[in-house]
């Protein structure tokens, strides 16, 4: 009896100064089979010095972090890791910038509100890259994340501010039980909000809305653990 073909796992690079985002994208691709993030760094010196000693096949890395420039930064994982394929998330999509990065050998240049599905597509693609086609396949996925799209959320300003209160204790990890407590409120009215939340926005579970918040970059309040909405009930206004 043959044994089940397991998929080849593509090691993953994480590396963004958002801790936030990185533990979404991380947790993201461990829903794929093939995926696996194997490192994470918040600076060019720690990518630089990760992907040494690991040798991924994607390193995933946020474009504040990859600007030194571009140029020098991709020699020197060149230099340590030839064989692997770089993607560069970006807040500001912009043409020539991203024309930069691909002229400098990056596989693929993804907008940070880009689609779920498409963070894992991205990568897949890149690994299908061989020498010598890197910028005409990399050009290609500029031009599509670039291009406008119709949203598949509703505008964020729908949310209320009781709403965005509760967003505010989910990105710090508060359980529900905590969330109620801060904003004085039944448990099973924060599941109530949680669900209105997420049919407004258009999102299924907890990570979808905390990546959502991020890549909306949502103007929400701050509410710190243990503390009481002494003020009352918040406005749903």
């Amino acid at each position: 009896m043959k044994k089940a073909h397991k998929p080849k796992r593509i090691r993953i690079l994480l590396a963004d100064r958002e801790e936030v985002f990185r533990l979404g994208a991380r947790q993201l691709f461990s829903l794929e089979d093939d995926l696996r993030v194997v490192a994470q760094a918040t600076t060019s010196e720690q990518v630089v010095s990760l992907a040494e000693r690991f040798r991924p096949h994607v390193l995933m890395v946020q474009g504040e972090i990859a600007a030194q420039p571009p140029g020098n930064f991709m020699e020197q994982i060149r230099r340590v890791s030839p064989r692997s394929k770089l993607v560069i998330t970006t807040s500001a999509l912009q043409g020539d910038m991203a024309s930069r990065y691909m002229e400098a050998g990056a596989a693929g240049v993804i907008a940070r509100s880009a689609a779920l599905s498409q963070f894992v597509r991205c990568i897949r693609e890149a690994m299908k890259l061989k020498a010598g086609m890197v910028q005409a396949t990399g050009a290609e996925m500029v031009k599509r994340a670039a291009a406008p799209h119709k949203p598949s959320v509703r505008p964020a300003e729908t949310l209320t501010r009781r709403e965005k209160a509760v967003i505010s204790c989910l990105m710090q990890g508060f359980p529900n039980r905590e969330i109620a407590r801060c904003l004085s409120m039944a448990e099973q009215t924060v599941k109530n909000h949680l669900r209105a939340i997420f049919d407004k926005v258009g999102v299924s579970d907890r990570l979808e809305l905390v990546l959502y918040a991020i890549h909306q970059q949502l103007d929400i309040p701050l509410i710190e653990a243990g503390q009481e909405q002494a003020s009352g009930p918040v406005s749903s206004a």
